[in-house]
């Protein structure tokens, strides 16, 4: 879960440079409160699928400090039938500004092949510092938790860029900052689980972890409308290949205008 949801080194262009500036004024007009969106995770195993476990992800409003803010929440966890091979049970949370979409807060508890760790992270982006368990760290202007960069990214207008632009911004984790991207490869049509769906692809700089190598080994395919949503996930993993395919949704900010035909 930690890797499926770390989506995303930096290009100095001055292309770049424009996006990571818009990225900073970026705007909410995907998400709202009460969405829910429910993924079920296949494993390759030549030459079968099987259903491996499920991933959740939902948005509730609270105040903190007299903001208003998102508490999104993200779950992911085998099916009993296949924690034999690799448990996961992992639970991601941010508090993100609904004004300026920024995290103030990211809660961290995972349990991953029987590896168990926990962390939480304090932002103060005025004084660009992250305060963590382990301490003090300075941060950059804008930047991410792995659990807010989805929701930031839902937001980017890819109407703005062409097939190959890199898209970056900047990502707190584990006590350090990532400078990251996604590339934007145009719009297509596909197939999933669910259902038809007009989409956009697009293929995350991935970090080096546990179960994905790093680099842009990882394909995306986002709702080709308002909302953003992820509707598939294909990456190879360090023994086979997964796929991640969104088969619920509830409570959407705009309309479901890229569904073509529903199974």
């Amino acid at each position: 879960m930690k890797y499926f949801l770390s989506i995303f080194l930096v290009l100095t262009s001055a292309q770049t440079v424009l996006a990571q500036s818009d990225f900073c004024n970026i705007k909410n007009t995907s998400f709202k409160t009460g969405e829910r969106l429910l993924f079920k995770v296949y494993y390759n195993m030549n030459p079968f699928w099987i259903h491996a476990g499920n991933a959740q992800f939902t948005i509730a409003s609270e105040k903190l400090e007299e903001k208003n803010v998102y508490h999104i929440v993200g779950t992911g966890k085998t099916n009993k039938s296949y924690e034999w091979f690799y448990k996961v049970d992992d639970k991601y949370e941010t508090i993100l500004d609904q004004e300026s979409l920024l995290p103030q807060r990211f809660i961290r508890n995972v349990n991953e092949g029987g590896m168990k760790f926990h962390h939480y992270v304090n932002f103060n982006h005025t004084a660009k510092k992250a305060v963590s368990m382990n301490g003090v760290f300075a941060i950059p202007t804008c930047v991410q938790d792995v659990l807010s960069a989805i929701y930031f990214a839902r937001n980017i207008d890819y109407n703005k860029h062409k097939p190959g632009d890199k898209i970056p911004f900047a990502m707190f984790l584990d006590d350090k900052v990532y400078d990251l991207y996604i590339t934007y490869w145009g719009k297509y049509e596909i197939e999933t689980k669910y259902g038809k769906f007009k989409a956009i692809k697009i293929t995350p700089l991935l970090i080096d972890g546990t179960i994905f190598n790093g680099g842009e080994k990882m394909t995306v395919w986002v709702s080709d409308d308002a909302n953003h949503i992820p509707l598939r996930v294909e990456s190879p993993i360090l023994i086979g290949s997964i796929k991640v395919d969104m088969m619920e949704f509830e409570n959407l900010r705009n309309p479901m205008t890229a569904l073509i035909k529903k199974k």
